[in-house]
């Protein structure tokens, strides 16, 4: 069946007209399939990271290589899920022929949001995203032998960061997101009943 723009009325989680490739930063929290705890466990407050989980580790940190307008220092794995700030500095690229590639691309792709749907725009948020979670799985599935093992849920929260006092609550809840990992409502152990009142 072919794909129909028109009729297709996928939900998506974005702010309508929002450029998600224009400098500032992102709060993006990434979920396993099923809330699965994949990536490891936690103890007495320690994130013990599996093999899963350090490839996650590893994967984030390898996204400064790739996306060089961005800054990717800020993140946790944990074992359900992953949460990071992405800062995305300028769109002034210098640096690498790959780089300048990359922004050629993204230039040449500033339209509004019903003409880029279904295409990658270089350097957005949800391009960093989408190379992110293949990478992560295509290790996974290397490691379990398993090329049809799910990894991911289909999409991802993020929220845009609009001043320093909302990065500063955002790095403090990063930094001390295992500590609070029993009372988290993206802790499967916890029932949803919890979190989710009728």
């Amino acid at each position: 069946m072919l794909y129909d723009l028109q009729n297709h009325n996928r939900q998506t989680i974005r702010l309508k007209g929002y450029d998600y490739a224009q400098p500032g930063a992102y709060f993006v929290t990434i979920c396993a399939w099923q809330r699965a705890c994949l990536f490891g466990k936690i103890e007495n407050g320690v994130i013990y990271l599996e093999q899963a989980g350090q490839d996650a580790q590893s994967e984030w940190l390898r996204l400064a290589k790739r996306f060089h307008n961005a800054d990717f220092s800020e993140f946790v794995v944990m074992p359900d899920h992953v949460h990071g700030i992405i800062v995305i500095k300028d769109t002034v690229c210098r640096g690498t022929a790959e780089c300048r590639n990359d922004l050629i691309i993204e230039l040449a792709s500033r339209a509004p949001d019903h003409e880029r749907f279904g295409h990658p725009v270089a350097g957005s948020i949800p391009t960093i995203v989408r190379w992110y979670k293949s990478a992560v799985t295509l290790q996974v599935n290397h490691l379990f032998q398993n090329s049809n093992r799910p990894v991911w849920q289909r999409n991802y929260y993020e929220h845009v960061i609009r001043n320093e006092a909302d990065f500063e609550l955002i790095h403090k809840y990063i930094q001390g997101n295992q500590w609070m990992w029993a009372e988290d409502q993206l802790n499967p152990d916890i029932l949803p009943s919890q979190f989710h009142q009728e």
